[in-house]
């Protein structure tokens, strides 16, 4: 198990040479201090100039196979990444507790599929985030009260739940098909998710309390979170009390639930159009 392991790794390096390269004038990992005394692997893209600079948050998903979290690496999200530096955001990309070189414990499980907590896993992860936040809020070169989230499947889902948190600092939330339990076999089916029900009902706890503004992006094709589904999580946390708008892209290839990483033309525009109503 050692030696495949290992081998992923030296794929996934190799791998990196073909990646595009990121446009930010310092590329960096850095340990964020973390609960349990695990220090999160993350990566830290500053724009040119002395700052102080808008700052992103920029949060992963997790695989559907357990046995894949122990390699995955620090992420980079190019195409996003070179997004928000061209708009002058300073971009952090932390890799969670339970994930890669960060290692520790992984903290969001949301149980059984039979009887998942959707609610108490995405909360999990936004302590980790909020960890994120406070590391950076405290740096000088960062302008501590225009954070912005932004989080993708899993990390869309752990942005939402720190939304409902009202942290200091963040302006606003940019969920790309957020969500958890997806992909899971159910009987009788080929797929889907797992009692898709407790996800609405959890997005209603966090939009109870939730105040800072979000944006909810979900392909036509997203084959983790159809779109049914994310209207219902949307319209559960908007009727609850949540602001947000939601915006319904097109499909995209083959699973649209890879829209973030990989469709930025059909994401850029409305997310500009979203974060032009925060300019002071």
């Amino acid at each position: 198990m050692h030696d495949i392991r290992r081998c992923l790794r030296w794929i996934a390096a190799l791998a990196l040479f073909a990646l595009p390269p990121i446009n930010a004038a310092a590329d960096e990992i850095v340990a964020v201090p973390g609960t349990a005394d695990v220090g999160m692997q993350t990566r830290v893209l500053r724009p040119a100039g002395r700052g102080p600079f808008p700052l992103a948050i920029v949060s992963h998903g997790s695989p559907a196979s357990a046995s894949q979290r122990p390699d995955m690496e620090v992420p980079r999200f190019p195409a996003a990444s070179d997004w928000l530096l061209a708009r002058g955001y300073m971009v952090a990309l932390p890799l969670r507790r339970g994930y890669g070189e960060t290692g520790g414990a992984w903290a969001e499980t949301y149980g059984s599929c039979a009887d998942p907590d959707y609610f108490r896993a995405g909360l999990a992860s936004a302590q980790d985030i909020d960890a994120a936040l406070r590391f950076f809020r405290a740096r000088s070169d960062v302008a501590r009260d225009r954070v912005l989230l932004i989080g993708w499947s899993a990390g869309g889902w752990g942005s939402i739940a720190a939304a409902s948190e009202n942290p200091p600092g963040v302006f606003a939330v940019v969920n790309f098909a957020g969500g958890r339990g997806g992909g899971q076999s159910q009987a009788g089916t080929s797929g889907g998710n797992c009692e898709p029900q407790r996800l609405v009902e959890a997005a209603g706890r966090y939009g109870a309390t939730a105040r800072i503004p979000s944006l909810w992006l979900y392909a036509a094709n997203d084959k983790f979170f159809a779109p049914e589904l994310s209207r219902k999580m949307f319209d559960a946390y908007v009727h609850a009390g949540g602001k947000a708008e939601y915006v319904a892209l097109p499909a995209f290839h083959g699973d649209g639930h890879r829209v973030f990483p990989e469709g930025r033309a059909l994401w850029q525009q409305p997310v500009q159009t979203f974060l032009a109503t925060f300019k002071n």
